[in-house]
């Protein structure tokens, strides 16, 4: 039987065509691996003999989904941790090197990051880190949350390097968390807690053990993230991914004057004050929603069963906050709430750089870092063209998104919007109609360089 993208998946039952799909399918696409360690090498390709036998020996380090899937369920028993996470995928530009013409489909990959600067308003590509000017023809992930693990698995990747086969640049990420174990990015404010989930055991985890899944339903169809393989075997039962992966640089100093700014226009004070951030964000540092509740303190677990139902005026979160924008869960009005859904990708990112400050310690904000650290945002997409890039277009760098109910315009994504930035209304009191005019947020996030790739399944590795 054919593979049924039109729904979630459980893995544990899945037999035939699903199965074969899963045994031959790169893990960290429909369900996350952990990454607190990780490595990002971007490769380039000479000789595409040897890029190809360097690729069919990098499969050999790879473990499958279903690999992934069942160490998940052995950790979880206390049989131990599995092997460490390592990913590939190519551009386009890499496919055309190894001399490959079944190349994946999706228009904005075969053009390329590079192409799309104009329509996503990114800084000009003479301005990237000089690894991102190149042409990249490969990435190679490494992950695990033993740093010794992954670095001695780095290695092994290295060691198969035949000599036309370079690597242009090199990413490293560490996770953090805060102080309740919760993964936080370096403005201080937990991050990766809604995710679209693509298996019926992780919907059925989230309803149980969580804050449960009747307001918002994360579930979403594996046809969300997954495209048949055009250059495997048998496309099929081999399927991909398309990864999008951007380096962006946070100005922590710049945000939390932007914070501390925003208070002091709308007269916030004492505990109070911790709101002007979470209207930036649409939630406080310790992930609680802001459309829950005015404080912090839901945080276990870290809610994600709310919907805007609520707010429909946006009195208690911006139209504008960042995951309101990003998210909007229904309140777009746009579209349909189904047609809005089917924007929302498989984020996979993690922090990098190092710091000495506590990111949610009371530190004035001219002790924070203006640069050097930041996030490598990754995530996987079925269409980059209707997710990523439709996301950061026409969402974050949209004014006028979402649609209000009197037409007025809520500004850009205050944390990764591009573009030029208006001021905006802020409700100063949490749930009543007190909208004051305040300054435009400064941009304090900075596209550094990025590429799309293509994660092929594991048979187009082998059969190179």
């Amino acid at each position: 039987m054919a593979v049924d993208l039109s729904t979630p998946l459980s893995w544990k039952s899945a037999t035939g065509d699903a199965a074969t799909m899963l045994d031959e399918l790169q893990p960290n696409i429909v369900k996350a691996h952990v990454r607190d360690h990780l490595s990002v090498l971007f490769l380039g390709f000479g000789d595409a003999g040897e890029a190809k036998a360097f690729l069919r020996a990098l499969a050999g380090l790879m473990k499958s989904a279903k690999q992934h899937l069942e160490e998940v369920e052995a950790f979880k028993a206390g049989q131990g941790g599995g092997r460490p996470y390592v990913g590939a995928g190519l551009s386009s530009a890499g496919y055309a090197k190894l001399g490959i013409t079944a190349v994946p489909g999706d228009p904005s990959f075969q053009g390329g990051a590079k192409n799309a600067v104009e329509n996503l308003t990114d800084p000009p590509v003479g301005s990237w880190e000089q690894p991102y000017q190149q042409a990249i023809d490969a990435v190679v992930l490494i992950g695990d949350a033993n740093a010794a693990a992954a670095e001695a698995t780095r290695a092994e990747v290295l060691g198969l390097l035949p000599p036309s086969v370079t690597v242009l640049g090199e990413e490293t990420g560490t996770g953090r968390v805060n102080a309740n174990g919760d993964g936080i990015e370096h403005f201080g404010y937990v991050d990766g807690r809604s995710q679209p989930l693509f298996l019926t055991e992780e919907i059925e985890t989230e309803r149980d053990t969580t804050d449960g899944i009747n307001e918002w339903n994360p579930s979403a169809s594996l046809s969300q993230i997954l495209v048949p393989d055009p250059a495997a075997p048998d496309p099929g039962v081999h399927f991909g991914s398309y990864l999008v992966f951007r380096k962006l640089e946070q100005n922590v100093r710049l945000f939390k004057q932007a914070e501390q700014h925003l208070a002091e226009q709308l007269a916030l004070t004492g505990e109070d004050a911790e709101r002007a951030g979470a209207m930036l964000i649409g939630r406080f540092e310790d992930g609680t929603p802001l459309v829950v509740q005015s404080a912090a303190g839901a945080h276990s677990p870290v809610e994600n069963d709310f919907s805007y139902d609520s707010d429909k005026l946006a009195q208690k979160c911006p139209f504008q906050a960042h995951i309101r924008k990003t998210n909007p869960r229904g309140s777009g009005g746009a579209e349909p709430p189904e047609a809005e859904r089917a924007h929302l990708m498989a984020r996979r990112g993690q922090t990098y750089g190092q710091r000495t400050d506590d990111p949610n310690g009371d530190v004035p904000p001219e002790y924070r870092p203006e640069n050097g650290v930041g996030l490598l945002f990754m995530a996987f997409n079925s269409s980059l063209g209707n997710q990523f890039e439709f996301t950061q277009r026409l969402w974050a760098n949209n004014a006028g998104f979402p649609v209000t109910p009197d037409g007025s315009r809520p500004g850009l994504d205050p944390v990764i919007g591009q573009g030029e930035r208006p001021g905006s209304n802020y409700s100063r009191d949490w749930g009543h109609n007190d909208f004051q005019a305040v300054d435009p947020i400064p941009q304090a996030v900075t596209l550094l360089g990025g590429e799309y790739f293509f994660a092929p399944s594991l048979a187009f590795l082998r059969g190179l």
